[in-house]
């Protein structure tokens, strides 16, 4: 939590234009209410607005150590009376979740002990045969068939015995993979040559090497909020400051990023366009323009992470974020891709999509890192490239079905959860109704199902307290059983022990 010196000292702010339109789309207030709020529970109105700015606050839609408006201004702004807004700030001041300093202003915070045990750190799924763990929904991804990987592996037998006379070392990817990769952007819209790819291990290996590229200790990252944890770890482990920013329904709101590319100068904006990854918002176009452009005008680099990019439900795939923006635009824009998400995460392979002068200095720059990856992963992957993408098209429906009976089972057994079904991606970001996620990712331990709470995915420690990540890359009759226990947790009013192999219930 941050001390009163660090609030005094925050760049954040919001207008009492931005707080009113944010306050009316989470509460009942209208333009022009007046102090007569319509409210289902009948609270007073300084109660209801003192609530949604609550809200606003816990969903990340307000970032912490912000600055809020004056009275004065807020009231205006409503149409509500300063008397109404003054009790409002002094019930969340009471509260803990905003702080005043006389002449300084009035910023935002959370009450002492709401950042959870453990927030922080890599997110990490169980490991494989994990006796503590009967269902994990804390890691999205897919496992390999086993035949399949067995034909392909017989397919590549000859390449890989070939290639032993060979060093290994291909220190941008081995360049048939390469050709691959960039013949898939040109199939989605964007135009690529090999010499603008790198072959990487993983996206989170391409992000690491793009902010080691871009970035040194203390530059600042503007992120999504809520984001991809395990990015956010790595910027905070080579002392980067990541500046959140909210995300709306069709992406990063675009005032608020352009507001803080003038505010705090990053170097690097880190955004996942394609079924954002924890909200599965897919950016709108116009958004994507927006953002570029002011990335340009900031001369600020945008890295894209693009992993989930193929996993379209409802919509076509989406073209790469950089066809959608202008060419001068484009320039500063770096896309990271995997196969993590589409064919098997075990397969350590991943890219970054650039410039020709970029992809070299990033090439140089994996040197120093590792030297090159594996060519035997890369021959493989080139394998399954070459079958063509009826796999991913599988996936694709098997994720409808498993996403329709997550929905199904928890509209039918916790009916007071929320959730907006997402147009692609691996997994649900569901409201709770009230901010308990880590206890009940507590509780469900018990009850043998290992997920993770919301604040680990904010920026801020005890933002999305309210929120949970549901994967639905399990079978049917497993998510509906994870539903099962999730309820008797989420209902158990009996004090829990520590969770052990005791007190566990396992399948």
């Amino acid at each position: 939590m941050a001390g009163p010196m660090e609030l005094v000292t925050t760049d954040r702010t919001v207008g009492s234009t931005r707080l009113a339109r944010l306050i009316r789309e989470v509460s009942h207030l209208g333009a022009g209410a007046g102090d007569q709020v319509a409210d289902p529970e009948r609270r007073p109105a300084y109660r209801a607005l003192a609530q949604s700015v609550r809200a606003l606050i816990l969903d990340g839609r307000i970032a912490l150590r912000t600055r809020v408006p004056a009275e004065r201004d807020l009231a205006a702004a409503l149409g509500l009376s300063r008397t109404t807004v003054t009790a409002a700030y002094d019930l969340l001041r009471e509260d803990g979740f905003l702080e005043s300093r006389r002449g300084s202003g009035t910023w935002t915070m959370l009450p002492p002990g709401s950042g959870p045990a453990g927030s922080g750190g890599w997110l990490l799924p169980a490991q494989p045969g994990a006796a503590d763990v009967a269902i994990d929904l804390s890691c999205a991804a897919f496992g390999m068939p086993g035949d399949l990987m067995a034909e392909v592996l017989a397919e590549c037998a000859q390449t890989i015995a070939a290639l032993t006379s060979d060093t290994g070392y291909y220190y941008a990817g081995w360049p048939e993979l390469r050709e691959l990769i960039a013949e898939r952007y040109v199939e989605r819209g964007l135009p690529t040559t090999p010499d603008q790819i790198v072959i990487t291990s993983g996206a989170q290996h391409g992000n690491v090497l793009a902010l080691g590229l871009l970035c040194g200790p203390g530059d600042r990252v503007v992120v999504e909020s809520p984001t991809y944890p395990n990015s956010v770890e790595a910027m905070r482990r080579a002392r980067l400051r990541p500046v959140p920013v909210p995300i709306g329904e069709d992406g990063i709101e675009s005032d608020v990023f352009a507001a803080q590319l003038r505010q705090a100068a990053p170097r690097v904006a880190y955004l996942i366009p394609d079924f954002q990854n924890p909200t599965g918002t897919l950016m709108s176009v116009e958004r994507r323009v927006q953002a570029a452009d002011a990335a340009r005008a900031a001369g600020t680099w945008l890295i894209n992470d693009e992993t989930v990019s193929e996993m379209a439900l409802d919509v076509p795939p989406p073209p790469p974020f950089a066809s959608s923006v202008s060419r001068a635009a484009a320039e500063q824009v770096i896309s990271v891709g995997s196969m993590s998400k589409s064919h098997w995460g075990g397969l350590r392979i991943g890219w970054i999509r650039t410039t020709p002068r970029m992809a070299t200095e990033l090439a140089g720059q994996r040197v120093a890192m590792d030297m090159a990856g594996s060519i035997l992963d890369q021959i493989l992957a080139v394998a399954l490239l070459r079958r063509g993408w009826g796999i991913v098209e599988e996936r694709r429906e098997r994720l409808r079905r498993q996403r329709a009976a997550l929905e199904t089972a928890l509209a039918a057994e916790l009916p007071e959860w929320t959730w907006r079904t997402p147009p692609g991606g691996l997994s649900l970001w569901v409201d709770l109704g009230e901010p308990s996620s880590s206890e009940v990712a507590d509780r469900a331990a018990a009850f043998g199902v290992r997920l993770v709470g919301g604040p680990h995915f904010g920026v801020d420690p005890g933002t999305f307290e309210h929120r949970l990540r549901i994967p639905y890359t399990l079978p049917e009759e497993t998510l509906r059983d994870a539903v099962r226990r999730l309820a008797s947790a989420f209902r158990c009013e009996t004090a829990l022990p520590p969770v052990s192999e005791e007190n566990r219930w396992v399948a």
